[in-house]
């Protein structure tokens, strides 16, 4: 795949999106995995279902959105779905988690609803539920390469306060910080990352990539920042090698990748339960 890459556009488009959500997928689990949010990436997720869903229909049924990339319409969906999030939580302060299995089964009931007015599932809407490496356009690769350049921007620059609220948001609120705003625009970032995802990942498999690398670095991560550091690296791995496997197999990317990042996760148990009966 590696010589290929520099002959076919396809794949190049394929290969630099897959290791740029190697990089924020995993990067922005950390803080949801931390904050006890790892639904959130499911939520949103089946939210992004529906737009692609109201998009592919669209494109079916009203010439005026024929050729319109099912990307923008899902973005705007999982945005929006995330708004809805935040303002539940505000609605049950004292059962916040509520939010997210509401704008999950919202997500799911919509979808449902459009996939059926479009008379069942085609090939463009399973290449978006599990992903697809000949489906990655130039436009695509673009729009993946300026959200990671914005969610890194907003991780190098609200750091300290994304770990202080990930940690103790009381705290945090108390030293002064917005924490109402700076969650606003976390979840904002996660939206456009899981919408950003699918064509690589797929839609029903983008939670997995910001999780289960989290779940295996922090079985041997020291520390916070070296969390972070191999969660990003075993989502890289994931990625890479899913790719390459998936092009040769001729399977979906999204199985292939989170199959490996399952591997990568067993792997990382073993090994600390190994050096614990060896420390013993």
């Amino acid at each position: 795949m590696i010589s290929s890459m520099f002959e076919y556009e396809f794949l190049q488009n394929a290969f630099i999106s897959g290791m740029l959500i190697g990089i924020i997928a995993p990067l922005l689990g950390v803080f949801i995995v931390v904050r006890r949010m790892s639904l959130i990436a499911d939520a949103l997720s089946h939210v992004t279902l529906a737009g692609i869903a109201a998009s592919l229909l669209l494109e079916k049924k009203v010439l005026a959105f024929a050729g319109l990339n099912p990307i923008y319409l899902g973005m705007a969906f999982s945005v929006t779905g995330s708004l809805f999030i935040e303002k539940l939580r505000t609605v049950y302060k004292h059962y916040q988690e509520l939010a997210i299995p509401i704008i999950l089964s919202s997500g799911v009931g919509i979808s449902v609803i459009f996939i059926s007015l479009a008379d069942g599932f085609n090939t463009d809407l399973f290449s978006y539920l599990f992903g697809s490496i000949s489906a990655v356009s130039r436009t695509d690769l673009f729009i993946i390469i300026a959200i990671t350049v914005v969610v890194i921007a907003i991780i190098f620059f609200l750091y300290k306060e994304l770990f202080l609220l990930s940690f103790d948001e009381e705290h945090a609120t108390a030293s002064g910080i917005h924490a109402k705003a700076i969650h606003f625009v976390f979840i904002l970032i996660v939206a456009l990352v899981i919408a950003a995802s699918m064509r690589i990942v797929g839609i029903l498999l983008v939670s997995s990539l910001m999780t289960l690398p989290v779940a295996a670095s922090i079985r041997i991560a020291k520390g916070f920042k070296q969390t972070i550091f191999f969660s990003v690296l075993f989502g890289e791995i994931s990625v890479i090698i899913g790719l390459i496997s998936a092009y040769y197999l001729d399977l979906a990317p999204g199985g292939t990748i989170v199959v490996l990042s399952v591997i990568i996760l067993i792997i990382a148990i073993l090994w600390t339960k190994i050096k614990k009966g060896k420390v013993s």
